[in-house]
C-alpha cells in the first residue's frame, strides 16, 4: 500500500502528525507526505517517508486563478500521480487540506476525520472515508492515529519522534553550542497567539531563580516571529551571545542538549517533546489534555495566567533534580 499523507501546517501540528509515518512504514506501507514549504524541513531525512511533496498553498490561496497557480498545482500533481498513492490521508481536516487532498486524490479513497471532530465541519464532505474517533481520544496525536485504522494499521509507537533531525548538519548550532556552558536551559517566550505567551518579565523572573538556585545557564530560543519577544527577554537577563537564525535541524541540536525546555503551546515546545527533553509547558487558552507534550506530562502548567510565577520555579527545579 502506498499511503500519502496530507499535514500542510504547522511546526506543532505537522509535529503531532508524525507518528502517521513510522507506524504505517512498520505495517509495510509506503508513505509520502505533502506540507507546505516553510515546514518541509521537519520531514526531510525522516527514514518512514519515502518522498516529500511542497505546496505553497497560502500563495495559492491568494491568487488562485492565476496562471502561476495553474502551473504549481498541476506540476505537483503530476509529480503525485507518478508515485501512484493508493490512500490519501487528510491529516489536517479543514478546508485548505480537502480541497487539496481531493485534488490530488483523484478517483482514489480519501481518509479524514468526520465532520463533529473538525474544525471546519463542512469540510468533510470532500471526505470518502470519515473517521469518527472514540471520545477517549482527547489527544491530537492519538486523533490523528486513528486515521490508520481504517487502512488496517494499528499505532503499535504512538509517540511523536523527530531524533532523524538530529542526524543532519547544522555548523551553526555546533558553534553556538560550543561556546555554552552546560548545563543549560533554553526559554522560549515566542508563540504564534500572543494568547499563548506567558510573557518575558515572568520568565526572566524564572531565568533569575534558576541562576541563585542552581547557577545554571539560561538560553533565549526563538524562531521566526519571536524576534521582538525573544530580544526584549535577553534585555532583563544577563548579557550572553544571541541563539543565531536556526533551521529546524539546528534548532533540534540546540533543544537536544537542553536540561530543560520552557515554552507556552508552540511548535519548539512539541519538537522539545518528540526529542526527549523535559519541558515546562505552559498552558492558558489551550487545554494541555489535547494539545500538551505527548511524552512528558509531568512539566504541564495548566492556567499559566493564575499560576504563581513562583510555582513555575518551582516545578523548574523539582524537574531539574531529577534530569
Amino acid at each position: 500500500m502506498r499511503i500519502l499523507i496530507v499535514r500542510l501546517s504547522a511546526m506543532g501540528d505537522v509535529l503531532h502528525a508524525l507518528p502517521l509515518a513510522p507506524n504505517a512504514r512498520a505495517a509495510g506501507a509506503s508513505v509520502a507526505w505533502i506540507v507546505e514549504r516553510p515546514f518541509a524541513g521537519l520531514l526531510n531525512g525522516h527514514p518512514a517517508i519515502e518522498r516529500v511533496f511542497v505546496a505553497d498553498t497560502r500563495a495559492w490561496r491568494r491568487a488562485p486563478l492565476s496562471a502561476k497557480t495553474r502551473l504549481e498545482v498541476g506540476v505537483l500533481r503530476r509529480e503525485v500521480a507518478a508515485w501512484r498513492p493508493d490512500v490519501v490521508v487528510d491529516a489536517q481536516s479543514n478546508w485548505k487540506s480537502s480541497v487539496l487532498a481531493r485534488i490530488l486524490a483523484g478517483s482514489r479513497p480519501v481518509v479524514g476525520l468526520a465532520a463533529r471532530r473538525r474544525i471546519e465541519p463542512a469540510s468533510a464532505i470532500l471526505c470518502g472515508t470519515p473517521v469518527a474517533p472514540a471520545p477517549s481520544v482527547v489527544h491530537v496525536v492519538d486523533e490523528r492515529l486513528s486515521l490508520l485504522a481504517p487502512l488496517g494499521v494499528r499505532a503499535a509507537a504512538p509517540a511523536p519522534d523527530a531524533t532523524h533531525l538530529l542526524a543532519q548538519p547544522s555548523p551553526d548550532a555546533e558553534r553556538f553550542l560550543a561556546s555554552e556552558k552546560r548545563p543549560f536551559v533554553l526559554l522560549h517566550p515566542g508563540a504564534g497567539q500572543d494568547e499563548k505567551c506567558w510573557g518575558e518579565e515572568r520568565f526572566a523572573h524564572l531565568a533569575r531563580g534558576l541562576i541563585q538556585a542552581r547557577a545554571i545557564t539560561p538560553v533565549v530560543s526563538w524562531g521566526p516571529g519571536d524576534e521582538r519577544r525573544a530580544e526584549r527577554l535577553r534585555s532583563l537577563l544577563p548579557k550572553r551571545a544571541p541563539m543565531p537564525a536556526l533551521d529546524f535541524a539546528g534548532l533540534a541540536r540546540v533543544i537536544r542538549e537542553a536540561a530543560l525546555f520552557v515554552a507556552g503551546d508552540t511548535g519548539p515546545l512539541h519538537l522539545a517533546d518528540s526529542l526527549g527533553v523535559r519541558t515546562v509547558a505552559l498552558h492558558g487558552p489551550t487545554d494541555p489534555a489535547r494539545t500538551g507534550p505527548y511524552r512528558f506530562r509531568e512539566g504541564i502548567v495548566r492556567d499559566m495566567r493564575n499560576v504563581s510565577d513562583d510555582t513555575v520555579l518551582a516545578l523548574a527545579l523539582s524537574l531539574l533534580a531529577r534530569s
